[in-house]
């Protein structure tokens, strides 16, 4: 059976503005999807028909070439279009369905907003979930990349890849970011989250914060996204460490400063640090510069994953240069430039 022209599925005319063409998508899925329809085959058929419509046309670079080539712009060995635009229609072959999605995170959250909004109590699933982390409450957010890493359980790391890897849970992903703590993100912690549901219900879980995550990272808790049927998304919790007083972290290693008078600078002497794991006595060389470095080791924050390793803590060192010297302590120091000198 010979195809339908793109333009003709979803009812438009071929000089359609990328909104007239988004518009009749958005209709036609919303009326043709397996939910709505029914699961009848004509019906999976026709929903499966205008998503591959609309990955076509709602991209620029395909249209173009639909425009120039037709159907044969992309049977194989044809022109191809912009393979970093990725998109997907259809079904899979376990009778599962699947929708059109394109990279796109606006589009996705526009088009699916009101295609299943009803299903999770809103106009937009994802921000009709409302969520509170001890008592901070966290913000929608859609963007994320990067790949996966189940080894933490009750709540598994998460570094990138696309929020809408597999089709078909996908689409009920929530991402969302969290306020941690600069210890909680050091050390770990477990924290409990509280998701209000579109229909008020209050569901309480326990959230696991891996030692030594860091800044921009994501936690995966694995079925807790939006549901549709018997499928869930995944909610990923995107980590913003908060800041400490006195301490700076980069990568697993800690940046700390210390003040030590002129004399200790110059003879030597002690100083007492804070760190992570509480106040130790750092020693300084004689001839210590303003500037310089005293690296304390294995005083950083714990490499997540590798129990027995941390990074190392690095004291600035900061030299105070004494005022408001007395008549005779300023001709000490004028004898001992010229001693130096």
């Amino acid at each position: 059976m010979a195809k339908r022209d793109y333009y003709d599925v979803l009812g438009v005319s071929k000089n359609a503005t990328d909104k007239e063409i988004k518009s009749a998508y958005r209709k036609l899925a919303k009326k043709y999807h397996p939910d709505t329809a029914g699961s009848d085959e004509q019906s999976k058929k026709k929903f499966e028909e205008i998503g591959e419509a609309y990955a076509v046309l709602s991209d620029p670079e395909k249209r173009k070439l639909y425009d120039t080539y037709g159907f044969a712009a992309f049977e194989n060995g044809g022109p191809q279009g912009d393979s970093n635009n990725s998109s997907y229609s259809g079904f899979s072959g376990n009778g599962r369905y699947y929708t059109h999605f394109t990279n796109d995170p606006g589009d996705m959250d526009d088009i699916f907003g009101d295609l299943f909004g009803s299903m999770f109590g809103g106009a937009r699933s994802s921000g009709k979930r409302s969520f509170h982390f001890n008592k901070g409450p966290f913000s929608y957010s859609s963007e994320d990349e990067g790949y996966y890493n189940d080894a933490y359980s009750g709540g598994s790391y998460y570094e990138g890849s696309s929020p809408f890897e597999g089709a078909d849970t996908g689409m009920l992903d929530i991402h969302s970011n969290i306020d941690v703590s600069f210890d909680d993100a050091a050390f770990g912690a477990e924290r409990r989250l509280q998701i209000t549901e579109g229909d008020g219900k209050t569901v309480t879980l326990q959230v696991k914060i891996p030692a030594g995550i860091e800044d921009g990272k994501s936690i995966r808790l694995k079925g807790k996204g939006n549901r549709m049927g018997r499928k869930s998304g995944d909610l990923y919790l995107k980590v913003h460490i908060l800041p400490k007083d006195g301490f700076e972290r980069k990568g697993s290693d800690v940046y700390t400063i210390a003040r030590v008078p002129f004399t200790t600078a110059v003879f030597g002497g002690e100083v007492m640090v804070d760190t992570l794991y509480g106040q130790v006595m750092c020693k300084v060389p004689a001839g210590m510069q303003s500037g310089g470095k005293i690296r304390l080791k294995n005083k950083g924050v714990p490499v997540m994953g590798h129990k027995d390793r941390s990074g190392d803590q690095y004291v600035t060192i900061e030299v105070i240069v004494p005022k408001n010297l007395s008549n005779q302590a300023c001709q000490k120091l004028k004898e001992f430039e010229k001693l130096a000198g």
